[in-house]
């Protein structure tokens, strides 16, 4: 039975057509319409279910049955194909002519299928009849009429053929083929289409065969990489490490194409905080080959070189925690007190006993504690500074050039050595091995000799006989060297008896002191380090973490079990919570704590010291770090003296919160002075006069404008503690006891307070980790508005902006000054965004300029001075309230305002209350400190690009330095990241990152640390993928580290000696810019000016930069005196660099000199090397109006000078004027090229 068209088209798959049920509403009706199916009876009947079951059983029945009567079919021609094969007499139809083609295509396919079974079958009737017998009569057998017949009958349109022969078979075949050579044919066409898809067949299979031969050679290096690593006891290694191997490997090759870093970043590496995740060699295999699998051969090479070297930073890794392991428990040792601080003078005290009594050997692997980065460069006098180089340092430059020059020289005796050491530095350490050699044959005198034991001398022969080939190269250099002393006997200088017999002491002393290890126990001893399988955790790597509560300076159980201040308690709570983390610490010359002595430690000991040695250290401090009882005392007093500031200023803190209950960010200080009039029923008024006296004194801004901020509340009232009588602890927490008292807060009012302050905190963290950009800090001020509004303000609907002074240099008739609005909500943006609002218009924005008061108009429709910047709003509907709010900086000077108005609003109530425009004060005040933050961001990368400029011509061995940014976490639970801003190649070229490139302590293992400089705000030396590095840290104003300077030096582990130098003074200089800088948006502290410049208002920080250092050079020139000058007036023909120093000092003081004997005879400069002309040096600002020299007459005389070739002039008054010229040219370049700029967007007004 045929299926109804319904049920055939279920079976075909389709879905049926729904009928409408009379219920349906037209609602329901018109929805289905857009669905798949139509509206139909319901599917779920029970005959449809059966039938449609039945149907497609049997369809699934019939094709079963097709496919097995074709699969028989199929196998059957191939047991008759096996059985007889086919006939290739056919094959004789093939022929190169292409005329006969069609011809030959059209018989073999047509024709010759019929007519041949036919022919077979005559031949075989002529047989059986005899026809061809001659003997017989001959029959009535007709061969046309039979093969006719047969024709007719087998036409294969009509009748199925028979069995085909061999030979059909046969010839059927030659047919396809001949057919596929027919030219525009389907055959041919299919033909064609099957032969390239073999071959690309072929290839897709050679090219996935060489893959997977390429997958897994691939995987058989790595595992043979894996085998490189330290495995824990378990044999695998954790899965942070593989994650911050593969993310420094863009930063270590640069030129990796962009599909490698795509590569590697489309698939984000997982965050994994522990080291407890781990990977064996088949998981280690798998992991790094999905990241891998498109690299090209030479790029998995690369990658395999990087893994290989960070595996061996690794294994340095695991060997330096366990030194800091030990670091850490000898800090606890000798932690007495137990206080959380050791002697930082103490320390280095024994640092420098350890080094001097050490073997000289080992002296050359230590740090000197005498010098920096163990001593603080503020703690280098500038005369060694700024000064030529001593005697040890030109004996250290030359010696490191003779270990170049030789190694250049010797190359093919050295190269077949054997790397000395560690494998990871290959021919380099080669070469300080040579440069070992050299200093020991240099250095040691026959008194030092003799004062070495006799153990030190067969290991000092034993490694002259290993170094002979070196030492061969070396011979021809101890004439050289011998001569240059000679000649530069005067300039080194000779070195006293004194300073022998002290050596000879040391050298001495070393059998009295701890056993001090030397190359001997390096080999031998050090081989035992790594005896000791793994344990799979490094221990001090978040040190920092671990002792963040040690010597805590306000304890937990302070603020939880305070009964005193109970009502405080909640205040200081969160005041807690909203700081950020304590892992940073803050540098004090004075003290350590546990992070910072460790760091000190590793320093000192190097990276290539043996543990025998590191034990001797830790013993000798152990044993000589003694305090007295007073000292214990006076450390434990200074300690608790150091917590009760603490404890009274987060006191103090939660007092301002308390009062300050609409977060408006200051109080009013009459009403602070009315309440502490009544301390003591008033018998303590003047006390509180004198302490308002020295208020207004130290606080002179906050005075006259009647505020308190927080930090002028807390020093207001440790001047009124100071003047009242009695213990001035115990004085304040009576003034935070009476003033707690003084003011009642309701619940609510305390639950507003506290949502608006965090809501105050999220624009100071936007602009903490806003990477110098004001976007994110405006997005935050107009949220905490908005939000406020809603939650407090009756659900208003406000627009808010931001506009700031400028100075108005394209209008001045207009006014000098104009508003510039930068930032709205979204919706007035078509209107109001970078629109200007000058003072010959409407508004009311300059009255609270002028006046430094908020400005609330109830009513903007009946005002009559209002400017309105959407011209479509129409009159009828210019209905609301207005605020305008000036925006002050920390010493109250109005640099912008903040407006808010509710003319979107349409309802009645939209009046800003008392509340509410408190609120915003705060929000004004936040946002000032969080505007003047981000451009102290700004200001500090424009320093630093100033310094590198300075240093790359000065220091050329850098190959790279790289400035990061801290970004706190929000809250202490959070560690802080590092923004990278600006990169310098070895060229000197900069990139300035303008995208967020942050780096995590968790995704960067090996690279920690630019963590421990963080962490400890001190500088750290560590060797990374081979490269020597330095991260030197930049400090802020409480000393804590707010960036570093990550300095690459190649596979150099020194710098010479005069670029050393150099680049201690940038970093010197650097930092006393980026104090300065900071100096500006603080209330406590006023920034100085000293250059004609900065009153003119161009401080920018580039010439702060080159100011600090005109400063340090002023002071240096100002202790030289004539008698200074007296070895270069001897000179009758002087050297002509040194002439042309003298002549650019000169014409800058008297540029008309141009060309006239007083310059270009070198007797008449002679004269004016006096104490006039030192007078005139310290006195000359080069930034003044009056200075008309142009740079180019200084270019002349000190242009294109290396700087190497004014040190070996050895002239303390040469290098001085030197560096002062170029100083001076710098700040007059910079001088003009900001005149001729614009003035600053954003300027300050009183």
């Amino acid at each position: 039975m045929a299926a109804q068209p319904e049920e055939a088209a279920q079976t075909a798959g389709l879905k049926h057509p729904r009928l409408v049920s009379k219920d349906m509403t037209a609602t329901e009706m018109k929805r289905n319409q857009g669905s798949d199916e139509l509206p139909c009876r319901s599917n779920c009947a029970p005959w449809k279910e059966c039938f449609y079951e039945k149907v497609q059983q049997r369809s699934l029945n019939l094709q079963e049955k097709k496919v097995k009567m074709i699969q028989a079919q199929k196998a059957k021609e191939e047991k008759v194909k096996r059985r007889e094969a086919c006939d290739w007499l056919c094959r004789e139809w093939f022929s190169d002519e292409k005329e006969s083609l069609d011809t030959r295509t059209y018989l073999l396919d047509k024709l010759l299928p019929t007519l041949i079974p036919g022919v077979e079958k005559l031949l075989m009737q002529v047989e059986r009849k005899n026809v061809l017998v001659p003997d017989k009569e001959p029959t009535k057998f007709d061969p046309i009429t039979f093969l006719g017949e047969y024709l007719m009958r087998h036409n294969p349109q009509y009748d199925i053929s028979t069995k085909p022969g061999p030979y059909l078979r046969g010839m059927k075949m030659v047919t396809e083929e001949l057919k596929t050579e027919m030219a525009d044919t389907a055959p041919e066409r299919l033909a064609r289409m099957k032969a390239e898809a073999k071959t690309k067949r072929k290839e897709r299979e050679q090219v996935e065969n060489m893959e997977s031969e390429q997958k897994e050679m691939r995987k058989e290096a790595l595992a043979i990489q894996f085998k490189e690593w330290t495995v824990d006891i378990s044999g695998r290694i954790p899965v942070a490490l593989i994650q911050s191997a593969l993310r420094s490997f863009l930063d270590v090759v640069a030129s990796a194409p962009m599909d490698v870093r795509e590569a590697i970043y489309d698939r984000k590496l997982e965050i994994v905080d522990t080291l407890e995740k781990k990977v064996n060699i088949e998981e280690f295999t798998e992991y790094v080959r999905s990241y891998t699998e498109y690299f090209s051969n030479d790029m998995f090479q690369e990658i395999l070189k990087h893994l290989r070297q960070c595996a061996l930073d690794f294994q340095k890794a695991i060997r330096c925690d366990t030194w800091r392991q030990m670091f850490t428990d000898l800090f606890l040792d000798c932690d007495y007190g137990k206080v959380g601080l050791l002697d930082r003078q103490k320390i280095l005290a024994l640092l420098e006993e350890f080094y001097d009594r050490s073997p000289v050997s080992a002296k050359k692997r230590f740090c000197n504690p005498r010098q920096w980065p163990i001593i603080e460069l503020q703690e280098i006098e500038l005369a060694d500074l700024w000064g030529v180089l001593h005697d040890e340092e030109v004996c250290e430059e030359l010696n490191e050039n003779l270990v170049l020059s030789q190694a250049e020289i010797s190359k093919r005796e050295i190269l077949p050595c054997e790397p000395v050491g560690d494998n990871s530095q290959g021919s380099y350490e080669m070469s300080t091995s040579v440069s070992e050699g050299l200093l020991e044959q240099m250095d040691m005198s026959e008194a030092e000799t003799g004062g070495i034991s006799k153990e030190e001398k067969q290991a000092a022969e034993s490694n002259d006989a290993e170094d002979a080939p070196v030492a061969e190269a070396v011979k021809e250099t101890a004439a050289r060297k011998e001569s240059f002393l000679s000649e530069h006997s005067g300039q080194f200088g000779q070195q006293t008896s004194s300073e022998t017999r002290l050596q000879d002491k040391d050298l001495q002393d070393q059998s009295k002191g701890p056993a001090y290890s030397d190359r001997q126990d390096s080999q031998a001893e050090a081989g035992q380090e790594f005896e000791l399988p793994w344990s799979g955790d490094l221990l001090t790597f978040d040190l920092s973490f671990k002792y963040s509560s040690y010597g805590e300076r306000i304890p937990k159980e302070w603020i939880c079990e305070n009964i005193r201040f109970a009502d405080l308690r909640p205040i200081m709570a969160d005041i807690q919570n909203r700081c950020t983390s304590r892992v940073r610490s803050a540098f004090d010359e004075n003290c350590l704590n546990l992070p910072q002595f460790v760091q000190l430690m590793e320093t000192f000991v190097g990276q290539d010291i043996s543990l025998p040695t590191v034990k001797s250290l830790i013993e000798f401090i152990k044993e000589e770090y003694k305090q007295t009882e007073e000292s214990k005392i006076e450390q434990l007093e200074k300690a608790r003296r150091t917590s009760r500031l603490a404890q009274r200023k987060l006191l103090l803190e939660a007092l301002f919160e308390k009062w300050d209950k609409n977060a408006s960010g200051f109080l009013d200080l009459k009403e602070v002075d009315a309440v502490l009039s009544t301390f003591k029923e008033g018998m303590e008024k003047e006390a509180l006069r004198k302490a308002k006296s020295h208020f207004s004194l130290r606080y002179p801004q906050s005075s006259r404008v009647e505020k308190l901020t927080q930090k002028a509340f807390q020093t207001f009232l440790e001047l009124v503690a100071s003047e009242f009588t009695g213990d001035e602890d115990e004085v304040i927490d009576n003034i935070v006891e009476f003033l707690t008292t003084s003011v009642e807060r309701s619940w609510m009012e305390c639950l507003q307070s506290l949502t608006r302050r965090k809501w105050l905190h999220n624009i100071q963290q936007a602009a903490e980790t806003s990477g110098a950009s004001m976007e994110p800090v405006y997005k935050a001020v107009f949220k905490a508005l908005s939000q406020d509004a809603e939650a407090h303000g009756d659900n208003k609907q406000i627009s808010a902006y931001i506009a700031l002074l400028e100075e108005n240099q394209l209008s001045p008739e207009r006014g000098q000054i104009l508003l510039h609005y930068v930032a709205c909500t979204a919706d007035d943006a078509p209107y109001v965004l970078n629109q200007i609002l000058y003072k010959d218009m409407k508004g009311v924005s300059f009255a609270a300029v002028e006046e430094g008061k908020p400005i609330h108009v109830p009513r903007v429709q009946f005002h009559g001075n209002i400017h309105f910047w959407n011209y479509d709003r129409p009159v009828e509907e210019r209905r609301g309230s207005l605020l305008v709010l000036p925006l002050q900086d920390a010493h109250w000077r109005v640099f912008g305002i903040l407006g808010l108005d509710t003319l979107r609003d349409q309802s009645e109530k939209t009046i800003f209350l008392t509340h509410e425009i408190s609120f915003c004060q705060g929000v004004s005040l936040a946002f000032s400190k969080a505007y003047h933050h981000v451009r102290t961001l700004e200001n500090v990368p424009q320093m630093t690009l100033t310094a590198l400029d300075w240093l790359y011509p000065r220091v050329p061995s850098i190959h790279t330095v790289i400035t990061y940014l801290v970004e706190p976490g929000k809250d202490q639970t959070c560690d802080y990241a590092l923004r990278k801003m600006i990169t310098t190649d070895n060229t000197g070229q900069k990139e300035i990152h303008t995208s967020a490139v942050l780096f995590l302590r968790k995704e960067n293992l090996l690279r920690d640390y630019l963590f421990k400089c963080i962490d400890t705000s001190e500088v750290v030396r560590t060797s990374v993928c081979g490269e020597y590095h330095v991260a030197v840290p930049l400090r802020d104003l409480s000393r804590q580290a707010l960036g570093l300077f990550d300095i690459s030096i190649g596979h150099h582990q020194k710098l010479p000696p005069h670029e050393r130098k150099d680049l201690q003074k940038m970093l010197k200089v650097a930092q006393a810019a980026c104090c300065e800088i900071l100096k500006t948006p603080s209330e406590e502290t006023k920034p100085t000016y000293v250059l004609e410049a900065e009153h003119m208002n161009l401080r920018h920080a580039g010439i702060l930069f080159h100011r600090f250092m005109l400063q340090d050079l002023r002071e240096c020139v100002q202790k030289l005196n004539a008698e200074s000058f007296v070895e270069m007036k001897s000179y009758e023909e002087p050297p002509a660099l040194l002439h042309n120093i003298v002549k650019a000092v000169l014409l800058l003081f008297n540029p008309k000199w141009k060309g006239s004997e007083k310059i270009e005879s070198w007797s008449q400069c002679v004269l004016n090397l006096d104490d006039n002309l030192i007078q005139e040096i310290y006195c000359f600002d080069p930034t003044a109006s009056s200075v008309q020299v142009q740079g180019e007459l200084l270019l002349d005389c000190i242009g294109g000078v290396p700087r190497a070739e004014v040190w070996q002039q050895g002239s303390v008054p040469a290098e001085y004027l030197y560096n002062w010229v170029h100083t001076c040219l710098s700040l007059m370049e910079m001088t003009k090229s900001l005149q001729n700029k614009k003035a600053p967007a954003f300027t300050s007004k009183v």
